[in-house]
C-alpha cells in the first residue's frame, strides 16, 4: 500500500483526539509524526484513509490505545537530569537514613508519573537501595501507554540506553545478558520487586494510589495546555503528603500555575503545608 497523506483536516481530527483522551497539545509541526507513526496501522487494518482509521478508533477501543501509545513521546534514560538524582539523595533519602528517632517513619513512597519505558523508576529504586537499603520505601510508576509499561516490567533493555547509570550501580543493581540477550541490560528481580508499574491517565481522575513523600513530573507538562497542566498539578500536589517533593523537568515551569509550593531548587518543589 502506498503512503497515505494525512489531509490537515484529518490532522485536526486527531490533534482533538490526543487532547481529549491524554491533555496533549500537538503542535502542527506534528504532522508528519502524526503521519508517520499511524500509517502503518492503516495498512494493517487494510484502510484507504485517515478519515476511515479515525473512525474506525470510535467503535474499537484496544486500537484507539494503542493510537495513544504510538502518539505518546516516550523518550527517557536512567539517570536523566542527574542533579535531581543528587537532591533526591542528599536531601531526600541520606537524611532518612541518618534519622534516628524511634518508631521507624512511615513507608517512603516515590512516584516516577510519566514512567515511559521504566528508566527513571529504576534509577529512583536504585538510589533507594543504596542509600536506604531494601526495606521501607517503595516506587510506583504510571504511564498513559500501556506498551511501555509492559517494556518497563521486564526491565531489559539495551546497552546503549545505560550509560547514565553509575559503575557501582551497574554492578549491584543490574545483570548482563548474555546468549540471546547479548548486547542487553537486566535490572536485577530483587529491585524490580521494588517497583509496580500502573496505566494511568493523569489527564483523567486518579486512582486511588495513595500518598507519596517524592513524585517525580518531568517533561510531561511541556505537552500541555495552561489548563491542563493547572489539572494535572491539581490531582498530583493533592497525592503528595505534607514535606513530599515534586520534580518537574529542568525545562519546564510552574510559572501562571496555582500550586502553592516551595521552591528549593531549579525544578524541585516542596509542599510545606497541607
Amino acid at each position: 500500500m502506498a503512503d497515505i497523506e494525512l489531509k490537515d483536516h484529518e490532522f485536526g481530527q486527531f490533534r482533538r483526539l490526543i487532547f481529549q483522551l491524554a491533555g496533549i497539545s500537538l503542535s502542527p509541526a506534528k504532522k508528519a509524526l502524526v503521519q508517520g507513526r499511524l500509517s502503518k496501522r492503516l495498512e494493517h487494518h487494510g484502510v484507504a484513509s485517515f478519515t476511515a482509521y479515525y473512525r474506525f478508533l470510535q467503535l474499537h477501543p484496544a486500537e484507539r490505545q494503542l493510537a495513544v501509545d504510538l502518539l505518546t513521546t516516550n523518550e527517557t534514560y536512567f539517570f536523566r537530569e542527574p542533579r535531581h538524582f543528587h537532591w533526591l539523595q542528599q536531601h531526600v533519602l541520606s537524611p532518612r537514613r541518618d534519622r534516628t528517632s524511634r518508631p521507624s517513619p512511615p513507608l517512603l513512597r516515590l512516584w516516577s508519573a510519566a514512567a515511559s519505558s521504566g528508566e527513571e523508576a529504576y534509577s529512583m529504586a536504585m538510589s533507594c537501595a543504596d542509600i536506604l537499603g531494601w526495606q521501607g520505601w517503595e516506587v510506583l510508576g504510571s504511564d498513559i501507554s500501556h506498551r511501555v509499561l509492559d517494556k518497563a516490567r521486564r526491565g531489559l533493555y539495551e546497552m546503549t540506553r545505560t550509560d547514565g547509570i553509575p559503575e557501582h550501580y551497574l554492578k549491584t543493581f543490574c545483570l548482563k545478558g548474555t546468549g540471546q540477550y547479548a548486547g542487553h541490560l537486566l535490572v536485577d528481580p530483587k529491585l524490580r520487586e521494588k517497583v509496580r508499574f500502573v496505566p494511568m491517565n493523569l489527564n483523567d481522575v486518579l486512582p486511588d494510589v495513595g500518598e507519596f513523600d517524592v513524585i517525580f513530573l518531568r517533561n510531561v507538562l511541556i505537552y500541555f495546555s495552561m489548563e491542563t497542566k493547572q489539572q494535572v498539578l491539581d490531582r498530583l500536589i493533592r497525592r503528595l503528603r505534607t514535606g513530599g517533593w515534586l520534580f518537574v523537568g529542568h525545562s519546564e515551569t510552574l510559572n501562571g500555575i496555582d500550586h502553592k509550593l516551595v521552591q528549593k531548587a531549579p525544578a524541585v518543589y516542596q509542599k510545606v503545608s497541607a
